[in-house]
């Protein structure tokens, strides 16, 4: 196995489109490690885009805002104007596994690992936001909600990776997503439950 850590986005790309063998790109690796570990998975490169400043970023942009997608859980919920403006957004990152785990898994992971229980999908989706991809054709913007095809499967190119998120401008009066995750019963469940 190869292990490479670019400096850009150009560099991560054409690691990846020059591999051959099987690749995967380390953005936390929360799910990755796991994978390899389990013996599913056994990439012959790994491109960490940690490394990346426009992967690790969150900036305001156009109104909206811009969230790189190798930026953390426990990044995002220490951003106060983010939490602010998309407080779903945020609460979804955060259901993804521990403290601890929040502390490395990131919103690209989640989406680019294909599960179809990943935690801060659908708050993406419900948001509008954006992925901006990066490949060896150039940039492209994909909404979230095209990204994942089916359990596993993604709209990405070979030698193709998400730079970002763009969550668009908050209109003056709407309603927020906001995050009830299955993992977490609530009270009235219990409490019918008990009955």
């Amino acid at each position: 196995m190869r292990y490479e850590a670019p400096a850009s986005v150009e560099g991560a790309v054409a690691l990846l489109s020059a591999a051959t063998g099987e690749t995967r790109v380390l953005a936390g690796g929360t799910d990755l490690l796991v994978q390899m570990r389990a013996d599913v998975v056994d990439p012959d490169l790994i491109v960490d885009i940690k490394r990346i400043a426009e992967t690790r970023s969150i900036t305001e942009e156009r109104g909206g805002w811009r969230i790189g997608a190798a930026v953390t859980g426990a990044e995002l919920k220490e951003h106060p104007r983010l939490k602010k403006v998309w407080p779903g957004v945020i609460e979804a990152a955060n259901l993804i596994g521990s403290t601890q785990i929040q502390g490395r898994a990131t919103l690209g992971g989640n989406l680019c690992n294909g599960s179809p229980a990943a935690d801060s999908v659908p708050a993406l989706i419900a948001a509008g936001a954006v992925a901006t991809l990066a490949g060896p054709q150039g940039r492209r913007d994909l909404p979230v909600e095209d990204v994942m095809l089916g359990p596993r499967k993604l709209a990405l190119k070979k030698g193709e990776i998400i730079v970002s998120f763009l969550l668009p401008p908050v209109p003056p009066v709407r309603a927020m997503p906001t995050c009830a995750s299955s993992r977490e019963p609530k009270w009235t469940s219990r409490w019918w439950a008990r009955e």
